[in-house]
């Protein structure tokens, strides 16, 4: 197999006329690659997303082939996948205000160039779940667009069809994760168009590397939460002093642990399966 793209966190091989997606246990922060893995971190994010393909096969379709016909060096952490021309867009939905939303949202009272309503804190509740794309940098950061810029991109048809599937997959996980007690704050999508022209959710979904989640029974508007999710490497590494770019720091052992803990708590309560790495 030819190795096409290494991206930050997931590796891919072409296979005749489709592809093998390849989750790793390399972590970044801040688009830059710590030296340290997580263990079991690529095969939670392989597993999870194929447990909420299922869920959401009804809302979108999806770019799994298999999840077995992969090389066994593989098998847990790999997909067969549709070859897709992916969209140049991030597609995030936010029901809470954290993360680059929040600071978005300090400058001027919208994300997106969607105004929200004064006096909103971190991890306020929204009045209902927003769209607020941004861009998908090739090098250096993503940037908050709005939708009429999505428009512009990719034409008003497709924007619109993606908007919505975007903000009923959040709601849909959203639901699903509340009744196990898990707060989705946000998420981030992608999207490509498969060879028939069929627009089709790619990458993962849903993941503690694309979410925030939070315990429900620990969430208190007005600071940080509890996260289950990579927000807790983040944390961790602004607190050094590092200017962000490469190299990363490497990563204590017990900040390892802790993460792993996090991404198997938090799938082990949304799929309601044990963990067995």
């Amino acid at each position: 197999m030819e190795l096409v793209h290494s991206g930050k966190v997931r590796d891919v091989y072409a296979d005749g006329d489709e592809l093998i997606l390849v989750a790793t246990d390399r972590v970044s922060v801040y688009d830059v690659v710590l030296p340290t893995p997580i263990p079991d971190k690529g095969k939670i994010l392989t597993q999870l997303s194929l447990w909420w393909f299922e869920q959401l096969a009804d809302v979108v379709p999806n770019h799994v082939v298999s999840a077995t016909d992969v090389p066994d060096e593989w098998r847990g952490r790999a997909i067969r996948c549709r070859r897709l021309t992916m969209l140049p867009v991030e597609w995030i939905a936010r029901g809470y205000l954290a993360g680059l939303g929040l600071k978005e949202y300090e400058k001027g009272g919208a994300v997106s160039g969607v105004p929200l309503p004064d006096g909103l804190v971190e991890a306020s509740r929204l009045p209902e779940p927003i769209f607020t794309p941004t861009t998908k940098a090739t090098v250096g950061h993503d940037e908050f667009i709005t939708y009429d810029d999505v428009v512009r991109e990719i034409g008003a048809d497709t924007a619109a069809r993606l908007r919505d599937v975007t903000l009923e997959v959040y709601r849909r996980g959203a639901a699903l994760a509340a009744e196990r007690g898990i707060v989705i704050a946000d998420t981030k999508l992608e999207f490509g168009r498969a060879a028939d022209g069929t627009l089709v959710l790619g990458d993962e979904v849903l993941t503690p590397d694309s979410s925030r989640f939070w315990p429900a029974d620990q969430w208190k508007p007005g600071g940080p939460q509890h996260s289950l999710d990579k927000q807790y490497v983040r944390d961790w590494s602004g607190g050094l002093d590092w200017d962000r770019t490469p190299p990363g720091p490497p990563i204590p052992q017990d900040v390892v642990a802790a993460t792993r803990a996090r991404y198997i708590e938090v799938y082990e309560r949304l799929t309601g399966r044990r963990w067995e790495s």
